[in-house]
């Protein structure tokens, strides 16, 4: 595909190190585009970038293909829990959010490979969990259970605007970067033509096959299948947070209004959630 071949993913070596990383350089061959092993930074990150065809087509304007960069920042789980707890300890107007840089105007995309399985390994019951040898370290990701994390993660999105992708595997991940890549090398087009039609409201399907009609019908069910992208956010919840906060706005508005950040982290807290089996 000629779209792919204008896309570049640059690598860290760092990222290489990892036992299971050799697969994302195999399926980044196997999807046709460009990719190079160089230092970035932040380290253990990679960079997609994008350059405009030449010649470039009359019938698009110039603009459509601008340079646009995406970099998807991984984590190891004790360095992301050990952000989310400085975020949820210290959060307000003078809280410097973790993995954002200052001086640039977007937050990279993160990633985590195997936090279900490291919060598991330090339950009390785990034998890994008397381990005295580097204190700072191991006691701070014991605090957060996994409901703290999920609170933190909607925190990250709502306030901080980052996006967290929580894996199993190499495997896992590759598949994401490859999607990722295939979406950014068919975006400048598709927003395009999106502009030439009626850019106010167009019907058609949204969210993995979601109808939306010209008169917003259809605009619940997308934001319904938004929250449910959240880790471990059933359906019941989902129906609970769509119910009490109709519309992603609604729920910035409420989340904007809150006097403190516990009230913040209580927001949806007591929603009433509609277990199966009736009652």
């Amino acid at each position: 595909e000629r779209a792919l071949r204008r896309v570049a993913v640059r690598v860290d070596p760092a990222l290489l190190e990892d036992a299971g990383a050799d697969v994302l350089l195999e399926a980044l061959g196997a999807l046709g585009c460009e990719y190079h092993i160089e230092p970035q930074r932040p380290a253990r990150s990679l960079r997609w970038t994008r350059t405009k065809p030449d010649p470039c087509p009359r019938t698009v304007p110039s603009e459509v293909w601008a340079a646009e960069e995406q970099v998807l920042l991984l984590l190891e789980p004790e360095e992301f829990l050990q952000g989310l707890l400085q975020l949820t300890q210290t959060c307000g107007p003078s809280c410097s959010v973790p993995w954002v840089c200052p001086e640039s105007s977007t937050g990279p995309h993160l990633a985590v490979i195997g936090l279900d399985a490291y919060l598991w390994s330090q339950q009390p019951s785990s034998q890994h969990v008397q381990q005295p040898e580097s204190p700072a370290v191991a006691c701070a990701p014991v605090t957060l259970s996994w409901p703290k994390v999920e609170e933190a993660l909607v925190l990250l999105q709502l306030w901080a605007h980052l996006d967290v992708l929580l894996v199993a595997s190499w495997q896992e991940l590759t598949q994401n970067i490859c999607a990722f890549t295939r979406a950014l090398a068919q975006r400048p087009l598709k927003q395009y033509r999106d502009s030439c039609a009626f850019s106010f409201c167009v019907a058609g399907r949204w969210a993995a096959g979601e109808r939306v009609a010209r008169d917003g019908t259809g605009l619940r069910g997308v934001w319904w299948r938004q929250i449910r992208q959240f880790h471990r956010v059933s359906p019941a919840v989902a129906d609970a947070i769509v119910t009490a906060f109709p519309s992603p706005r609604l729920l910035q508005q409420a989340y904007m209004s809150c006097s403190s950040e516990q009230e913040r982290l209580a927001l949806l807290a007591d929603l009433p959630v509609k277990t199966g089996g009736g009652g």
